[in-house]
């Protein structure tokens, strides 16, 4: 793996005191010597710039030497040569149209396996929230409209308690059901940057012993996140009068912003720690330090994931939730009636189908950007381009160095 960036200035440097590009004239070797052949008055030293455009007008003498100016007339520049492009990506730094191209077209190039491996996922997921929320929940407490100030904020203190004990089961199986994903999905997408087939029992075989890493890695931060926001806004709690709750929301507040910049900085560390067979710690170094200097631009691109996705989902849950609502007839008038609704199985089942179908979609192009952000972040800062290029077999950049973990990922 290499930490340092793999481009350099072609050419050498300039001697210690002499300008680059000026010759400067042969002092006598001592003042007894030989006189300098040089005059004492010299031009001024010549001023080049770059040609602004190609000549059209033929010039006399033999024509240019090959590998200059690519074809185009005496005194142009030509063009660069095109990045490979043994995959999903070419490869060289990518912009944000290329992610999200790069990670649809994997969707699309290895839809068997990423099919797969989503709806296999999503079933399983949405089969025990729906057995979590029909058989192990409590009911939600009732509220009572014409309860008196007192009683109404004790009302509200039980239903946020009842809202958080029913988000916990959810959460933890939409957190197993994540970890699957990525591990399955960030194999899958490596390779295909490659150009490389890949199936579902490949994919597994390579993931499976990053597993325990990857849970380590899910569990610290939320972990994380929920330590930061307890520190924001435990004064406030404590302090419990009206300047408590106002310094209560300023530290939540000021705590969401560091978690968020967190977040962005370690959005990096799974494809790290699969790709790159790391720890748990090293993987949050190592995405801290490619995330270094590109932290606005990270936010945008998984800013812009993420509204593409939830876009998604919207559109293709709504209609089976509106579906689900007038199926099950007591769940749609208790809707307007105000009540809290008795979900059925009818609407249990049809909204965990659209929950199935928006997760199949969303999941591949979520993890695909993640690791094609990573692998774009490689390109700028290490030149991983000519390390894939060499392990895809595109002529010209010679054989994949041995023992190189990186490109084979």
């Amino acid at each position: 793996m290499n930490d340092t960036p793999g481009w350099a200035s072609p050419g050498s440097a300039p001697s210690d005191g002499q300008e680059t590009g000026v010759p400067q004239p042969a002092a006598p070797a001592d003042e007894s010597g030989p006189a300098s052949k040089w005059s004492k008055a010299q031009p001024p030293a010549g001023q080049w710039s770059a040609p602004t455009a190609p000549r059209t007008d033929p010039v006399p003498g033999p024509p240019p030497a090959p590998g200059w100016g690519g074809g185009q007339p005496h005194g142009g520049w030509g063009r660069p040569p095109a990045a490979a492009k043994p995959g999903v990506i070419p490869l060289r730094p990518l912009g944000v149209g290329e992610i999200l191209d790069g990670a649809v077209s994997t969707l699309r190039a290895h839809w068997r396996t990423v099919l797969g491996v989503t709806i296999t996922v999503s079933v399983i997921s949405q089969i025990c929230n729906i057995l979590v929320e029909r058989y192990l929940l409590p009911d939600p407490p009732e509220v009572d409209p014409n309860a008196s100030p007192s009683e109404a904020l004790s009302q509200s203190v039980d239903s946020l308690q009842s809202s958080l004990l029913a988000m916990g089961p959810s959460l933890l199986i939409t957190l197993v059901g994540t970890l699957f994903t990525t591990a399955l999905l960030t194999m899958v997408i490596s390779r295909s940057v490659l150009g490389r087939p890949v199936t579902l029992s490949e994919a597994w075989h390579e993931a499976r012993p990053r597993l325990p890493q990857l849970l380590g890695l899910t569990l610290l931060l939320p972990l994380m996140s929920a330590a930061i926001m307890t520190v924001g806004i435990l004064p406030g709690v404590l302090l419990g009068s009206g300047a408590g709750i106002a310094l209560a929301l300023l530290g939540g507040l000021a705590a969401g912003g560091v978690i968020l910049w967190l977040m962005i900085r370690f959005a990096l560390a799974s494809p790290a720690l699969m790709l790159e067979r790391q720890g748990v710690i090293p993987s949050l170094r190592r995405s801290a330090k490619l995330v270094q200097g590109a932290w606005w631009r990270t936010f945008g691109i998984l800013a812009l994931t993420l509204l593409l996705t939830l876009l998604v989902s919207m559109i293709i849950a709504v209609p089976f939730s509106l579906v689900a609502y007038a199926v099950d007839g007591s769940s749609f008038s208790d809707l307007f009636a105000g009540t809290t609704p008795d979900f059925g199985w009818p609407f249990l089942i049809i909204t965990g189908i659209g929950s199935v179908i928006a997760s199949s979609i969303t999941y591949p192009i979520s993890a695909g950007v993640t690791v094609l952000l990573y692998v774009d972040q490689r390109i700028r800062r290490e030149a991983l381009d000519l390390e894939l290029a060499r392990a895809a077999g595109v002529p010209g950049y010679g054989s994949e160095p041995p023992g190189n973990n990186s490109t084979r990922s």
